[in-house]
């Protein structure tokens, strides 16, 4: 009953819940530090998106409406307080190509090329789909590279920077080594 007392109903519970986890990711977001490398950058904001959802399963699930959540569906404002985590990767999107490593078409549409991608692999991590020889690291690190070069990005280049944000994010997330 202590917890209807601070939050009302079920669904305020459930609206608490993603408006945190998304407030969580944005803040790891922000610990990814702008290089001279957008691309690693870019590939790093994917690596930590994957391990905030991998160490908090069950607030991903729930952000993303999982299927424990019947009769508590998300509102339009629910989704919309998301989506605003999404513009960290926008703005890498458009250093990305700034720096030459993507097309120019449509920066805003690459992010979300990236998300879809990353978010797509990483549901099936959490959810154990992904087993050896196509484990899921494996397969996160060649979705990596495929959405770099996708993009733009040269095939040496897109593995050269997937590498970098792999060893940043063994580092501790910030500046390249």
């Amino acid at each position: 009953m202590a917890v209807y007392t601070y939050f009302g109903s079920m669904s305020a519970i459930v609206r608490e819940i993603v408006h945190d986890g998304f407030a969580r990711l944005k803040r790891l977001f922000d610990l990814v530090e702008a290089t001279d490398d957008p691309v690693a950058d870019l590939a790093l904001l994917g690596r930590v998106y994957r391990h905030n959802a991998i160490t908090n399963r069950h607030v991903f699930e729930v952000m993303f409406g999982g299927s424990a959540l019947a009769g508590f569906a998300l509102t339009e404002e629910d989704r919309q307080h998301g989506r605003y985590t999404l513009t960290t990767v926008v703005d890498c999107a458009y250093r990305c190509t700034a720096a030459g490593r993507f097309q120019p078409e449509d920066p805003v549409l690459k992010a979300h090329h990236m998300w879809l991608g990353v978010h797509g692999t990483v549901l099936l991590d959490v959810g154990g789909y992904l087993v050896p020889p196509y484990d899921a690291s494996r397969c996160f690190e060649s979705q990596l590279v495929s959405l770099m070069i996708g993009a733009g990005d040269d095939p040496e280049s897109a593995v050269r920077s997937v590498t970098v944000s792999r060893e940043r994010f063994a580092a501790g997330f910030g500046q390249a080594t």
